[in-house]
Order: structure tokens, then C-alpha cells, then sequence
């Protein structure tokens, strides 16, 4: 153990020994930010739609405050539903491309989350704590299994959301763990996919030769200072992050720059395309990094918080990211990837099977949207060990809360690691006195999706 912690404080990215043996090498982890609509994308609700524009036959939670609320009915399926595959898995008509897919997805219908709010339920999806400010899952990934490629990070975030309740820095945050595990941004939601890239990567001004001159002797300064404060975890992430930093310079250009793939690669993925471009774009580059032998690479869709006029917003939403995602199983598929890749598909929270009137009670159905639910909703795994073609667990007849086969967060937490080779109770982290672990102390591995 000594030995271990020695050659991780020399090299902390340097590759590490799982707990037992892995079914995934590396995940990629779709997050559909603001909340899709389980009932109108994998949870078929026949009752619901039967029951269209009646009273609740459910309690809301007394402590349930949101506009419109007081008009709210139960609101039918936006979308119709199809069985699909061998597996006869029922997927929405919103996604004709994933359906293709269905008999490689495992559903997740009894997702359960412990705030209706954004940015808790948001924090709690990627870092497992609500409030505090923990690492991300990807962080402690990286801190876990180390990489696979010393020219990249061990964990990247392609054009991340970092304002406003859907987004923060935290997302992709080492928190307490040493500064080397930090995601690496690659551009924000603001610059899009296109143009994500990683600040002052190249030097134009001087050559790598000089470069690594000027570098060793100022490692060489700062690895003095660091024997004389020994405790400096900040200067031991200055001196690590500049290795790191020097070495991506001939890596990472490479990976970003897609115009070395083919015609009908672009083609697959939706990318040039209006409307899936800038997710297509994310997709093909998650392969790429995923490829390249990055072990978390996040990507994100925007803009599914649909309070209101939901029936133009998430067909919207659904076109654009539903021929990128089918692109990326079939590209991983064909490049031998798929069965080492975890993909992990889910927004925060759900939404409700009732509508949100914001316009009080005026009862204009296109202007109808649904609120926050993070009681029942759904998310899916793909690839990496996971049993293709199913669903586990279950929502009431309405979809509103889970009844059968609930996964917290926590339980999707610890299953990821699981999947990785990382026992989520042994991944511990000691700070302030205590061992932390992404899972805190709740979590358990849903064996039943196991392949």
C-alpha cells in the first residue's frame, strides 16, 4: 500500500490496478441537462394518455411550490410508442434513430433523485452531494484507475454548461482531491462544440525543445520549494498540471481535429448538419478522446427544462441529439469500442405526468409543459457489461413516482464504478479528518443489469 501511494504521488496519472476485473475501460456520459420526459420518451403510460386532462390521482408533496401548480391535470404522452428489436422495448416515435438501438440500451425506469431543483439535483447527478461541493464522477475515476494515455487528461468535458442553475465548474471539479484529477474543459456551452478547444494549447512562438528547457528549470524551482512545504497541494498540482499541460500540446490538436474522418463517418453522426451538428460534433469527439484512451469523457445537451411548450421543445431537443447518440453506438460498434464503453444516458430529474399551466389556468395546451420529478424517472446504460435490450424497475400507472426496482443516484454511482473495476466503497479519499467516497455511505450495485 505504501509502495502504491509512493508511485502515485511520482506519477498520480499513471495507470492503477482495479479492484477486480473491469467490464468497462472508459465511460462517456451523455447528460441531457434540465430534465427529459420519461413518459414521453421510454416510460409508456397507456393510463396516462387514457386519463388525459383529468385531476391528479396522486399527492403531490406538501411542500410543493411551483407556477401553475394549482391548475395542473394529468397531461397524456406527447408521443406515441412502439415496440422495437428483438427485446420489443418500447421507445418513443421522438426517436427513430436510437430505436434502432433498443436490443444494446438498458432502462432504467425507477430513477430516483432527492431535489426537485436544478442545481442540488444537478450537483447530486455528477458529484453524488446535493449542497457540499464534492469531486465529480469523473474525478474520482481519474483518481481511481489514473489513464490510459499520458499526452491526454484522464477525464474531459466537451463543451460544458457552466452557467446559471444547469451548470458550474463543480460539474467537472476535483474539489478535495489533488488538483490532477480535474476535468479538462474543452471550450463551454457558450463557444459550442466547433470551436471547443483547450486555452493557449499551441505556442507558435516558440519551439518545443525551448519549451521544455524553460519548463524543467522552472519544475526543477518549484520541486525545491516543494521539499521545503512538503503539505503545498496546490504547488503539487502547478508542477503536475504543467507536464501534463506540455505533453498534450502534441496529442491533443490531433484528437480535436475531425477533418481526417470520412464523409460518410460526418454523415453518421448528424455532424454539418442543421441541428445535430454541435451534438454530432461532441459525440464524434467523444469517440475520438475515448479511442485515444481517455476513461471519462462527458458531453452535454441543453435545454430540456421544458416548463412550457413542451410539444415543440422536446421533438426539438430529440432531433438533436437522437442521430448523433444512434451514430456513436453504431461508430463504437464498427471500431470494436462498444463492449469496453460504458454509456450512460440521464438527465438530473424527470419530468411530471401532470402539465404546469404558467399561464394560470387559461388552459392553451401548446403552451402546456410539464414541472421537475425527481420521484420516477429514467435514465439508460449501453455497452460495458450491461445487459442490452431491458428495462428494470417501474413507475406508478401515471409515471410519476417509482414503485418497483428504484435506482438512487447513489445506486447509479456505484454501479458505473462497479462496472470499472472500482468497488465504490473502497474508493475513499481522506480529507478533514474523514474518508470520503463518491457514494458518501449509501449507494449499492444494481447487479440485476449486469451482462
Amino acid at each position: 500500500m505504501l509502495a502504491q501511494r509512493a508511485v502515485a504521488k511520482a506519477d498520480p496519472l499513471a495507470p492503477k490496478a482495479p479492484h477486480h476485473a473491469p467490464r468497462a475501460k472508459r465511460v462517456i456520459f451523455l447528460w441531457m441537462q434540465g430534465g427529459p420526459s420519461q413518459v414521453d420518451l421510454f416510460d409508456n403510460k397507456p393510463q396516462l394518455a387514457s386519463h388525459d386532462g383529468q385531476p391528479l390521482p396522486y399527492q403531490l408533496p406538501s411542500n410543493r411550490s411551483m407556477p401553475g401548480v394549482a391548475y395542473s391535470r394529468l397531461m397524456g404522452p406527447i408521443s406515441s410508442f412502439a415496440p422495437a428489436g428483438e427485446s420489443g422495448l418500447e421507445v418513443s416515435d421522438l426517436l427513430p434513430h436510437l430505436r434502432k438501438h433498443t436490443d444494446d440500451l438498458c432502462v432504467l425506469l425507477g430513477m430516483q433523485a432527492d431535489s426537485e431543483a436544478h442545481a442540488p439535483a444537478v450537483r447530486q447527478l455528477h458529484t453524488g452531494a446535493t449542497q457540499l461541493v464534492r469531486p465529480s464522477i469523473g474525478s474520482w475515476v481519474a483518481y481511481g484507475l489514473g489513464t490510459e494515455n499520458r499526452n491526454l487528461p484522464a477525464f474531459v468535458t466537451i463543451a460544458p454548461n457552466i452557467r446559471g442553475d444547469g451548470g458550474s465548474v463543480q460539474l467537472y471539479g476535483n474539489a478535495f482531491l489533488p488538483a490532477i484529477y480535474q476535468g479538462t474543459a474543452l471550450g463551454n456551452s457558450s463557444t459550442g462544440a466547433r470551436r471547443a478547444t483547450i486555452g493557449y494549447l499551441e505556442n507558435p512562438t516558440d519551439e518545443p525543445a525551448h519549451q521544455r528547457r524553460q519548463l524543467d528549470l522552472l519544475q526543477e524551482m518549484n520541486r525545491s520549494h516543494l521539499e521545503r512545504y512538503s503539505a503545498d497541494q496546490q504547488l503539487e498540482g502547478v508542477i503536475e498540471s504543467f507536464e501534463l499541460a506540455f505533453r498534450m500540446q502534441a496529442e491533443v490538436p490531433g484528437v480535436l481535429d475531425i477533418s481526417d474522418e470520412t464523409r460518410s463517418t460526418k454523415e453518421l453522426y448528424g455532424v454539418g448538419e442543421k441541428g445535430t451538428d454541435d451534438f454530432g460534433v461532441q459525440c464524434l469527439l467523444a469517440r475520438r478522446f475515448a479511442e485515444a484512451g481517455v476513461r471519462f469523457i462527458q458531453i452535454t445537451s441543453n435545454g430540456w427544462d421544458s416548463h412550457a411548450n413542451i410539444r415543440k421543445a422536446h421533438p426539438e431537443r430529440c432531433r438533436s441529439v437522437d442521430r448523433p447518440i444512434s451514430g456513436l453506438i453504431q461508430d463504437l460498434k464498427q471500431r470494436g469500442l462498444f463492449e469496453d464503453t460504458l454509456l450512460v444516458w440521464s438527465g438530473e430529474f424527470g419530468r411530471t405526468p401532470h402539465y404546469q399551466d404558467l399561464q394560470d389556468g387559461a388552459g392553451n395546451q401548446d403552451t402546456f409543459g410539464r414541472g421537475h420529478n425527481p420521484y420516477g424517472f429514467c435514465a439508460w446504460l449501453a455497452g460495458g457489461g450491461v445487459r442490452g435490450g431491458m428495462s428494470f424497475g417501474r413507475t406508478d400507472d401515471f409515471g410519476f413516482q417509482a414503485v418497483e426496482g428504484k435506482v438512487h443516484i447513489h445506486d447509479l454511482h456505484a454501479t458505473i464504478l462497479h462496472l470499472l473495476g472500482i468497488d465504490h466503497k473502497r474508493l475513499t479519499y481522506r480529507f478533514s479528518g474523514r474518508d470520503f467516497r463518491l457514494t458518501d455511505v449509501y449507494g449499492r450495485v444494481v447487479n440485476q443489469i449486469l451482462a
